[in-house]
């Protein structure tokens, strides 16, 4: 049996200020196999953040148009599911096009004005469900920024005015969390087809 080793990632603190990402890993291996393999995504929220599904819809949207916006993979889908996961594999999302899936296990509570939340986060390649990368984050957060009132109208509007409360917190969350990924390599027509996403 082999034993897996992991690059250490260097800089988070720099990487997002004050950092709420408490450990961050990859694959020692990214460069040479996962950077030009697993660049097709589905992002999935399960357990239900609060166990609210207009929530789990909120943190697999941000989570899919936040590493669409700021990596170079292409992430094709965003699903949020109940319960644990009984198997963590999630082969179900792994359809053809699709070469890895990217879990987030959220956990946020309302607190106050604010909120407490936290993330445990993995990239899974499909083919053989190794982790490529993990991350795990958490913090507190006014729900109030007037940064980012735009998001939380358009989210409310999208998905409901429940969400309203959790969107700046969940953001800033996952935007900690989501900057340790690595970047993969793309094709030119990859490239192509990451702009016909128009995300």
């Amino acid at each position: 049996m082999t034993m897996m080793r992991w690059a250490p990632v260097l800089g988070l603190g720099l990487l997002a200020g004050c950092s709420a990402v408490k450990s961050s890993r990859i694959r020692d291996d990214y460069a040479q196999v996962d950077r030009k393999e697993t660049k097709r995504l589905v992002v999935v929220a399960q357990p239900l953040p609060d166990e609210k599904p207009a929530v789990g819809e909120l943190w697999s949207l941000i989570a899919r148009q936040w590493v669409n916006q700021n990596r170079d993979f292409i992430v094709k889908d965003n699903v949020s599911l109940p319960g644990r996961p009984t198997d963590a594999t999630f082969k179900e999302l792994c359809v053809e096009g699709v070469e890895g899936v990217l879990w987030l296990d959220p956990r946020i509570s309302l607190k106050g004005d604010g909120a407490e939340a936290e993330v445990k986060a993995q990239l899974l390649r499909c083919r053989d469900s190794q982790e490529v990368w993990a991350a795990e984050a958490a913090g507190s957060w006014s729900s109030t920024d007037e940064d980012y009132a735009a998001r939380v109208n358009k989210f409310s509007q999208e998905l409901g005015e429940e969400v309203a409360p959790y969107v700046v917190p969940t953001t800033k969350l996952l935007a900690a969390t989501l900057e340790t990924l690595p970047n993969p390599e793309l094709t030119e027509a990859d490239k192509d087809e990451k702009i016909e996403l128009g995300e």
